[in-house]
């Protein structure tokens, strides 16, 4: 981790090209600091490709950096997403299972275009590559190919008429079990926070069990969550010994406008606590 804890916000969760989001590892760090941001860490889904990058980059912008991947995982049928941070970029464990990842997204990839092409949506996979800036590749990056076909006007109606569960184009995932998630995850040397539990639409009952699987932190603050959806999961933090959290989940403007670096923010004790729990 780059920088020492200094004061001002504190952002455990947002995104660059080498997953889903809009920017380069460099220019999500300078959008971080340009914002208030003093720790800093990125979240990439299933892939830990624009660690290096990010560490860099938060070297020279004076920032400290944790960094993080955001796993999708299951807990029973329901999709959930758990945080890793402080994980080791280097964990040979951890660069299997995202190569593994890597050629499951790419072999759904190329079904989620044959239904599209059964749709009328005239698809190549080199044409979602382009909005991918790593070897991770996923239905947010389809979503902006098919609007550039003017096939949809945004990314959202893109999952509400194909890629959302349910939807004609949709193809299911590799399907992760949280508590592996938790021991990948612990293996790189990491904490594990449950990411934006109220748009997973998770209860106390859910928090109890992956505290359980061990689990350390729930994501409390996150841009998602109305105040009193806040004051709910800072509460059952409170009661199951879980850290609060607090992320942006920044992806950049074309892709989720309503999120931004400054918006949310949690102290440097809280931050202190959910470190002292790396295995």
């Amino acid at each position: 981790m780059a920088g020492p804890t200094a004061d001002g916000l504190i952002d455990l969760h947002s995104h660059s090209l080498a997953s889903d989001g809009q920017f380069a590892a460099g220019d999500v760090a300078a959008r971080a600091a340009s914002a208030g941001v003093k720790v800093w860490a990125l979240c990439d889904h299933d892939t830990v490709a624009g660690l290096p990058a990010a560490n860099e980059a938060a070297e020279r912008l004076g920032l400290r950096f944790v960094p993080g991947i955001e796993l999708s995982a299951f807990l029973d049928r329901r999709e959930i997403h758990l945080l890793g941070h402080f994980v080791d970029p280097a964990d040979a464990a951890l660069r299997r299972f995202e190569d593994f990842l890597a050629d499951q997204r790419r072999t759904r990839m190329e079904q989620i275009v044959k239904k599209l092409s059964t749709l009328g949506v005239r698809l190549q996979v080199h044409d979602i590559e382009k909005y991918s800036g790593g070897k991770t590749i996923g239905r947010p990056h389809v979503a902006r190919a098919i609007v550039e076909t003017g096939a949809v006007v945004d990314v959202k109606e893109a999952f509400d008429r194909f890629l959302g569960e349910g939807r004609p184009a949709y193809v299911q995932r590799y399907r992760l079990d949280a508590e592996e998630a938790v021991r990948l995850v612990r293996s790189a040397g990491g904490t594990t926070t449950v990411a934006h539990p109220g748009v997973s639409g998770l209860d106390r009952g859910d928090l109890e069990r992956l505290r359980a699987f061990g689990v350390e932190g729930v994501e409390v603050l996150h841009a998602d969550h109305n105040p009193s959806v806040r004051e709910k999961y800072r509460r059952a933090a409170e009661a199951l010994d879980l850290v609060p959290t607090a992320g942006s989940d920044f992806h950049g403007p074309q892709i989720s406008p309503d999120r931004h670096f400054g918006d949310v923010t949690m102290s440097a004790a809280d931050l202190a606590r959910l470190e002292a729990r790396r295995p």
